[in-house]
């Protein structure tokens, strides 16, 4: 397939492609007659792409990932997104919490809501004695 084609598949603009193969994370597509031709292989790399950018991964360490030869250093690399992707899947989860109750919250001012101070003062590491814990 074309490079419009293949940016189309996925709702990108073909310079997004372009520029990927320039960043090393999008293997350069064979040309035939001066034009960029796409494979299976590529459809996979790019949706590899778009889920690991997803995940809040950088070019770089998709990059990193792709690259790494041996699944030990790849697994190390993975483990330590991972753990980040958790530690952001907290304070989602968290901020949710916050918003669905301020959803349900009927004070005028929310900042003064009992349980919504509660659930603020734990999230900043705040003691009942306005402390930090």
């Amino acid at each position: 397939m074309q490079i419009g084609e293949l940016a189309e598949r996925f709702g990108l603009a073909p310079h997004v492609l372009r520029h990927w193969e320039a960043m090393g994370v999008l293997t350069p597509a064979t040309r035939v007659n001066g034009r960029r031709r796409y494979t299976g292989d590529h459809v996979v790399r790019v949706l590899t792409i778009i889920r690991a950018k997803a995940a809040g991964m950088s070019l770089e360490q998709i990059r990193e990932v792709l690259a790494v030869s041996g699944q030990v250093e790849r697994q190390a690399l993975l483990r330590r997104h991972h753990a980040e992707l958790e530690r952001r899947l907290r304070e989602i989860a968290a901020s949710k919490a916050l918003i669905e109750h301020l959803m349900r919250c009927t004070a005028d001012d929310f900042t003064q809501c009992p349980d919504y101070r509660r659930m603020a003062e734990s999230a900043a590491g705040v003691g009942k004695d306005g402390c930090a814990i």
